[in-house]
């Protein structure tokens, strides 16, 4: 297919933190959804003290092209076991995703579930986008899964072929490694040193519908799991991960993914790690064969936002919002800047 690019215009800083307790460590990476009446609903990770993460719920109002954003409290908080623990590192509710599934009538959260074991992919279902129930979280032990620490979950909004030819609901998800858990610049090599598929990688998992429609429950019962983008060749050599929920468009599924590589100083020296975003388009029934994806970031570090904060030289891509006043292939890119902020641009598809 030909090569699809955009143009990006950054629109600045839409959430920071306000001095409540539960935001001193940032409000970052979020969900973005439509409630049913067609209000813009964001859900930020905000991270209190000692990395504890709570996801906020927000709502916009006012004019589409300059909205105001206002808190309005909580959509999850840690309290389920697999969302709290003791001891040092934090843990709670991470990096939410919200996708509105209409076969379900449902919006379906995945998040990371941050608890005893380690980070877990939590699910959640709300019938309007404010009250939250839980499901779980995603169980991969059946036979030849990734079944461990796990992140990125990201639903697709419709149903999909998977692998093996069965209608499942899929979702993006990242299977960790630990390498550049302790000290990144020392575990770089390690890692480039490895076959791409052996870092880590972004793959979906699949669901069948059938048995998610006999129970809602079945829908953390993963039954495939499929890597679908290995880090590299150009960037993203370190890993790379789901970002946006995917969109359909006439060329298939759009979601907007991260990359992240070493991020270095002009002699050379390891600074730390670069997380940058770019496109990816999956085959509109079979989402496992990509059709595209960017050769290049198309969004990276630019700003002093983006450049420095909790984490420096970060933006996350997470919320991809699709205006009602908005023109075809034009929409607006919710992200992270560099885990503190939250910032917003204007996305506009371009195919060449």
């Amino acid at each position: 297919m030909a090569s699809i690019g955009a143009d990006i215009t950054r629109l600045g800083v839409v959430l920071e933190p306000n001095g409540d307790p539960k935001e001193a460590e940032g409000v970052l990476n979020p969900a973005t959804t439509r409630a049913r009446d067609g209000k813009l609903l964001v859900y930020p990770r905000s991270v209190a003290r000692g990395n504890v993460s709570r996801i906020g719920l927000v709502e916009a109002s006012g004019a589409p092209e300059n909205p105001r954003f206002t808190r309005v409290g909580y959509a999850l908080e840690p309290q389920a076991p697999y969302e709290v623990r003791t001891g040092p590192g934090g843990y709670g509710c991470e990096d939410p995703r919200v996708t509105f599934v209409p076969l379900l009538d449902r919006y379906v959260m995945a998040y990371t579930a941050f608890g005893p074991v380690g980070p877990r992919i939590g699910i959640a279902l709300s019938r309007d986008g404010y009250e939250w129930e839980r499901l779980g979280v995603a169980d991969f032990s059946g036979h030849d899964l990734p079944d461990g620490d796990d992140k990125d979950g990201v639903f697709f909004p419709e149903p999909v072929l998977s692998p093996d030819g069965v209608e499942s609901f899929a979702f993006y998800h990242r299977p960790m490694r630990h390498v550049v858990a302790i000290d990144v610049c020392a575990a770089a090599p390690i890692v480039l040193a490895k076959p791409p598929s052996e870092r880590e990688c972004t793959r979906i998992a699949y669901v069948p519908v059938d048995s998610v429609l006999d129970d809602r429950r079945n829908l953390l019962r993963v039954r495939e799991s499929a890597l679908v983008l290995e880090p590299g060749p150009d960037w993203g050599l370190i890993k790379n991960g789901g970002g946006t929920p995917p969109i359909r468009i006439a060329e298939g599924w759009l979601s907007f993914y991260h990359g992240v590589d070493v991020h270095a100083a002009k002699d050379g020296r390891c600074l730390g790690m670069r997380y940058c975003g770019g496109l990816i388009v999956h085959d509109a029934e079979r989402p496992h064969i990509v059709r595209y994806h960017s050769p290049a970031p198309l969004l990276a570090p630019q700003t002093v936002e983006e450049r420095f904060g909790t984490v420096n030289e970060v933006v996350f891509p997470t919320g991809l919002d699709v205006r009602p006043d908005a023109p075809e292939r034009d929409y607006d890119l919710y992200y992270g800047m560099a885990d503190s902020k939250v910032g917003r641009a204007r996305v506009r598809l371009n195919a060449a």
